[in-house]
C-alpha cells in the first residue's frame, strides 16, 4: 500500500514539475522578446542622438566638468 502511494506522489510531482518547466520556458521566451525590444530601441535611441549631433560630441561629454562649468559662468 505504500509503494502504491509513493508511486503516485511521485508521478504527482514530476507532472508538477514539468509543468514549472513549461511556465519557465514560456517566461524564457517572452524574456528574449523583452530584450529583443528594449535593444532595437537602444538602437533607435542611439541613431536619433548621432542624427541630433553628427559631430560625436555627446560621447565625450562629462558631468559636473569644472573647466566647462566656469567657462559657461555657472561656478
Amino acid at each position: 500500500m505504500s509503494l502504491r502511494f509513493l508511486e503516485l506522489y511521485q508521478l504527482y510531482w514530476m507532472f508538477r514539475s514539468h509543468g514549472e518547466q513549461r511556465r519557465a520556458w514560456k517566461d524564457a521566451a517572452q524574456a528574449r522578446v523583452a530584450r529583443d525590444r528594449a535593444e532595437a530601441m537602444a538602437a533607435m535611441q542611439l541613431q536619433a542622438m548621432l542624427e541630433a549631433n553628427p559631430s560625436g560630441q555627446l560621447g565625450r561629454a562629462r558631468l559636473n566638468d569644472p573647466a566647462r562649468l566656469k567657462e559657461s559662468g555657472l561656478l
